[in-house]
């Protein structure tokens, strides 16, 4: 699959449980990072945004495991995004390891205030997928 965006990261010893497989709960972790990251590769830094009042809030996660990954694996958080409206976008996250998915992520994300109620921020959406279309 092509990817908007790749991250590179390494699984560490304490995010593996007993089993020696990595936490269920610690795959959001990786996939919010690389969120993070893509939004910062673009110019968007969250300290930056909040600021502004805008706050970007998952407000549905759907994920489906399909191999487990194992302490001190490298592979990618491959990520692709969508608008689906003036206030929420759509994140396609996969997690792989030579071009064999391990988990599967659909986000979606809203734009908020800080008392977290949705606030349409056209500016800051059209300004994001701008960018986007620049950088591809």
């Amino acid at each position: 699959m092509d990817y908007i965006y790749k991250l590179k990261l390494e699984v560490r010893d304490y995010e593996c449980d007993i089993e020696g497989i990595v936490n269920n709960s610690i795959y959001l972790s990786y996939l919010e990072h690389a969120r993070e990251k893509f939004l910062k590769s673009l110019g968007y830094n969250f300290f930056e945004l909040t600021k502004n009042n805008i706050y970007l809030v998952a407000t549905k996660i759907e994920i489906e495991y399909k191999k487990s990954l194992m302490s001190s694996d490298e592979f990618f958080v491959g990520l692709n995004i969508k608008k689906l409206s003036p206030i929420r976008m759509e994140f396609l996250q996969d997690i792989f390891i030579n071009d064999k998915i391990y988990t599967s992520a659909k986000i979606i994300v809203a734009i908020t205030d800080k008392n977290s109620k949705p606030i349409k921020n056209r500016d800051f959406l059209n300004g994001l997928f701008s960018k986007i279309e620049k950088k591809s």
